[in-house]
């Protein structure tokens, strides 16, 4: 299967530029990153994909059996990585795709310049001393919600996971995208979210990486962050001056400063 029909691949941007890959994280698609790239555009060749199961990629080609595991998702990048013969990759995970990155880097360290983490979390459940936000409780409450009354679900969880009650627009777009998903794959897809540990594979990263936050995230709270900075040897923890799980659509413009600042050559 030709990886662009796969993903929906999108190619943009200056063409002569560094290659700057952006995946979207849990419900989302490559829309999610509408804001940012016009002000990536200018430096950046951008490619954009959709994971599978998610927006224009071809459904046909999701399997519970492949996309039950981050394994299986981080080998669809590579694969995309490789079929579009693309290197020094500047690689841009949102969120669970952030993990992604990590993942793909440790298997394929020579493919990849630099690797940015926007909103990272390695482990969303508590653990110890280890504060992921979300208690066991919590996550089985979030996957019961979510298989019994998916549209339900998107509804409440967007918000939240938007956190900017002062601009419900941001909330009501995500949780249209998560109401395009469709439920079957959401749920197996949350489940790879919420329960996977990637704690052990961050020190697998060799490559410059920048670890970025949001002043509150109710998703990946303070502390997480700073977590995966702490075990990426080398790598650089930036707290942008926003709110929310979000911030390449709620906070466009610092977002895209802090990928510029770290990712164009010097």
């Amino acid at each position: 299967m030709d990886v662009r029909a796969r993903n929906n691949v999108v190619v943009t941007g200056n063409e002569s530029g560094p290659v700057l890959v952006l995946a979207h994280g849990f419900g989302c698609d490559q829309n999610l990153w509408r804001l940012v790239v016009p002000l990536l555009a200018e430096r950046f060749r951008v490619v954009l994909f959709d994971h599978v199961g998610a927006g224009r990629s071809d459904l046909s080609a999701w399997t519970r059996e492949r996309h039950s595991s981050l394994r299986g998702y981080t080998d669809d990048v590579l694969t995309l990585l490789r079929e579009l013969d693309l290197r020094d990759v500047v690689f841009v995970g949102h969120s669970v795709s952030a993990m992604m990155g990590v993942l793909a880097v440790a298997e394929e360290p020579e493919r990849f310049a630099k690797l940015v983490l926007l909103t990272p979390s390695p482990r969303y459940l508590d653990d110890g001393d280890y504060r992921g936000g979300f208690s066991a409780e919590d996550i089985d409450e979030l996957l019961t919600s979510l298989d019994s009354n998916y549209l339900g679900w998107s509804a409440t969880m967007a918000p939240v996971i938007m956190d900017n009650p002062d601009r419900p627009e941001l909330g009501a777009e995500l949780a249209d995208l998560f109401c395009g998903t469709d439920p079957h794959i959401a749920s197996v897809f949350a489940r790879v979210t919420f329960l996977s540990d990637n704690r052990e594979d961050l020190a697998a990263v060799t490559v410059p990486t920048l670890v970025v936050e949001c002043a509150r995230d109710a998703i990946a709270p303070t502390g997480v962050g700073a977590y995966v900075q702490s075990r990426i040897a080398g790598s650089t923890l930036v707290t942008l001056d926003a709110v929310g799980h979000c911030p390449q659509l709620s906070d466009p413009e610092i977002t895209a400063e802090a990928i510029i600042a770290f990712a164009a050559p010097r």
